[in-house]
């Protein structure tokens, strides 16, 4: 059975152009299409599609409120496209993930442009594998706060705040940004070791990431270059592209190598890097994602003695990482959003 689309697109042209490009793959039939919110959301109950591809800034009802009462009411996965380079739209394309579509894919390139095949490719990629996530009703906009978290039944749980911690690392795929948001915005201002961080997004949206970020974190939130020199309380995303390390001194170590389990950047490169330069005085958070990046590297931090944390199923949109690497026991922890932000907060009152 083929992949039933609904294209939300206020443009005429661009509607025709995405339904060409989604119609080109036997895998995907476009059912229907509309030129607003309020359309996509009767069509969205009506016919029930698979997928949505959402347009971010329409007239009346935009792409966030279109989002936001879909997944309120009659969910859908919705993968956002957009122009990632204008500004207003790579911050609603934020907010629209935080609603509960599940990838952000860039607007692809016209026809005769170099980069049209990657575009055209990679947005129809995105929509099949978003096509497999079983979604729910988005998450309330004010959750009720956790208890500390306790024993999770891998391992026992230790007190952070008898360690020393010398750096964080994080990995996230599908449903990341609004989890990463959680547990960062929970961090004070003078977090005592750097956080740094592997979010897989499409190329061109990791600027508009870390912005979205900084807006609800104390902690300053950087895309870092090569060879600067970690900081505590500060926030490390990887650039588009390369993968993400740290080298000897604490410096940032950015390499175009060959992808890992299809990524780059690869979460388990950024483990296994931590893993080497700070052994038992790291801590490894490995989130919700489709596939299994993250898992071997998580394992290699554990075998060094470090606290890893994988997050629960309950609370995962793509159960597949954390699934993957408690599967091969490399979690200490398994815990909820809240409950990793609890434990990381530990650091602080050392």
């Amino acid at each position: 059975m083929s992949i039933r689309v609904l294209v939300v697109e206020d443009s005429a042209v661009v509607r025709e152009f995405l339904n060409y490009i989604l119609n080109s793959d036997p895998a995907i039939r476009v059912i229907a299409t509309a030129h607003n919110g309020a359309e996509a959301l009767q069509l969205a109950e009506k016919l029930k599609p698979d997928v949505i591809t959402m347009d971010i800034s329409m007239p009346g009802m935009d792409g966030y409120e279109a989002t936001r009462r879909i997944m309120e009411t009659h969910p859908v996965p919705i993968v956002i496209v957009s122009v990632s380079v204008d500004p207003k739209q790579v911050a609603t394309t934020f907010r629209a993930l935080e609603a509960g579509a599940l990838a952000a894919a860039r607007k692809p390139v016209g026809i005769g442009h170099p980069e049209y095949e990657q575009t055209a490719n990679a947005l129809i990629q995105t929509v099949k594998l978003m096509s497999e996530v079983k979604v729910v009703k988005r998450w309330p906009m004010q959750r009720k706060k956790e208890a500390p978290p306790t024993q999770s039944g891998i391992a026992g749980v230790r007190d952070l705040g008898s360690i020393d911690t010398g750096i964080v690392a994080m990995g996230a795929s599908t449903g990341g940004p609004p989890v990463l948001q959680t547990i960062l915005s929970s961090l004070p201002k003078d977090f005592p070791a750097p956080v740094l961080v592997v979010q897989h997004i499409s190329p061109g949206f990791i600027q508009g990431f870390a912005n979205s970020l900084a807006h609800y974190c104390k902690l300053p939130v950087r895309i870092p270059v090569g060879g600067e020199s970690l900081e505590p309380a500060n926030v490390y995303l990887a650039p588009d592209g390369v993968h993400m390390g740290v080298g000897a001194g604490g410096r940032v170590v950015l390499t175009g190598g060959p992808p890992e389990n299809g990524m780059r950047p690869s979460i388990s490169y950024l483990f296994r890097s931590v893993a080497g330069a700070f052994g038992a005085k790291s801590v490894g958070v490995l989130l919700t994602g489709m596939g299994k990046d993250g898992a071997e590297g998580l394992k290699s931090m554990r075998e060094k003695g470090a606290i890893t944390i994988a997050q629960d199923e309950s609370s995962c949109v793509v159960f597949g990482m954390p699934a993957e690497a408690i599967q091969i026991c490399a979690a200490t922890h398994v815990l909820s959003p809240d409950a990793i932000a609890a434990t990381l907060a530990q650091i602080s009152r050392r």
